[in-house]
């Protein structure tokens, strides 16, 4: 029996509306920033760490240089940037005494530790780290209990005025995971075990720090001169 137009005409309705919505699905699925994931223990190459030291602020003839070990998603870590950096960055970094050397070391039971150690690598390649770096701080209460905390860091990429197509090639791309493995390994090498963890001459400073100490600190190294109290 032959069919009925009417019949072959809802068919091909309905086949277009399954048509419509399965090119929908893909051009969404295409079109949405895809979730990072930074793998650990990745094969450190040589272009990893070339001329990279960490991330860097103050004088590069500061007399006394401190290195910070710590991780993004760490609380302690958290109150040390947000309440204590922002002193001794005044105190101490702006004025010459003391260059800070920030170095990744993330903790294996914190899940986007080192996704937001890359998000901050991301956004240094257009010449904002510290802006990325200091917003990831700020909103950790926020995304450190999310289900999906890269759309929370892309945000905060978009806020601090990163082109979001550059960002989110970066971080798809996994671009700086053997920056951040190096980083960790070489806190290892050192001795650090927890963080935050300052490295200062040598010797390695565990636990809860707070401005005055970091000052008194950087006055056992180098006193300053009658003139400059």
């Amino acid at each position: 029996m032959a069919a009925r137009p009417g019949g072959m005409k809802r068919f091909y309705v309905v086949l277009g509306v399954v048509a419509v919505i399965g090119l929908g699905a893909l051009w969404y699925q295409l079109s949405r920033p895809a979730t990072a994931s930074i793998p650990a223990n990745v094969t450190i190459q040589p272009s990893d760490t070339a001329g990279f030291r960490g991330y860097i602020k103050g004088s590069a003839s500061a007399p006394v240089e401190i290195t910070e070990y710590a991780d993004y998603q760490c609380p302690f870590c958290q109150t040390f940037a947000t309440l204590q950096m922002p002193t001794i960055e005044e105190r101490l970094i702006k004025t010459g005494r003391l260059r800070w050397r920030y170095r990744d070391f993330p903790l294996q039971q914190h899940q986007y530790s080192r996704l937001a150690a890359h998000s901050a690598a991301c956004a240094d390649e257009q010449g904002k780290y510290w802006d990325q770096h200091q917003r990831i701080y700020d909103g950790q209460s926020e995304w450190a209990g999310s289900s999906d905390a890269a759309k929370l860091f892309r945000r905060y990429a978009g806020e601090a005025g990163l082109d979001l197509d550059r960002y989110d090639a970066c971080m798809r791309a996994g671009k700086y995971a053997g920056r951040i493995q190096a980083s960790y390994d070489e806190g290892v090498r050192v001795g650090v075990t927890s963080t935050p963890t300052l490295l200062v001459g040598g010797r390695l400073y565990q636990g809860r720090f707070d401005s005055d100490a970091i000052t008194r600190l950087v006055d056992s190294l180098a006193p300053r001169t009658a003139s400059a109290r």
